[in-house]
């Protein structure tokens, strides 16, 4: 049997090294905080109510495309004259895009929310004394809420007004240019 004292001596320090070296990176690495009072979770309320808003976003981009793919493919070719009601059909597919960007915007709002949230509650774990954290946390999670609602009411505003756009300019929209043949002679 060798021991480390014999041919295997060189060997060993080098394991002995490398053994020493992974402990200290190991304890010397990402600091782990905790919180005072355990683990701090996530606001209930506002996940809920996310939970509930993030699909109804989802649907409103949905529709959005759909819809502006089909007065998409109503715009006949380029001709020359007559291009009211193909005017009309671009100003509604680009009223939908821009509702469709909004909508995208909000997601990333929501997501922004958590991100922020996360850092301050990091902070609250690497400095527990400093109680404006604490508040910062609630203030976050208000301001939170009050955009969750606003979100909701402009989703609302979003579908009357193009509704509103869509049910006044149906027949342009469908039709863009008249046939008066008849109107010729």
């Amino acid at each position: 049997v060798l021991s480390c004292s014999d041919f295997w001596t060189p060997m060993c320090l080098q394991v002995d090294a490398f053994r020493e070296r992974i402990t200290a990176e190991v304890m010397t690495g990402t600091k782990v905080y905790v919180m005072p009072g355990g683990m701090m979770k996530s606001n209930a309320n506002l996940v809920d109510l996310i939970e509930k808003v993030k699909p109804e976003i989802r649907t409103l981009i949905e529709k959005c495309n759909t819809v502006k793919m089909w007065v998409q493919l109503l715009i006949p070719r380029i001709e020359d004259g007559n291009n009211f009601g193909v005017s009309i059909q671009e100003e509604t597919v680009a009223e939908l895009r821009t509702v469709e960007g909004e909508a995208a915007s909000y997601l990333d709002q929501i997501s922004r929310y958590y991100i922020t949230r996360a850092k301050l509650v990091s902070k609250i774990a690497k400095y527990p004394h400093v109680e404006d954290y604490r508040r910062t946390v609630t203030e976050i999670d208000e301001k939170e809420y009050i955009s969750l609602k606003i979100i909701v009411s402009e989703l609302r505003n979003q579908y009357v007004t193009l509704h509103d756009m869509i049910l006044k300019n149906i027949e342009k929209i469908k039709r863009p240019r008249s046939s008066n043949t008849d109107a010729l002679y």
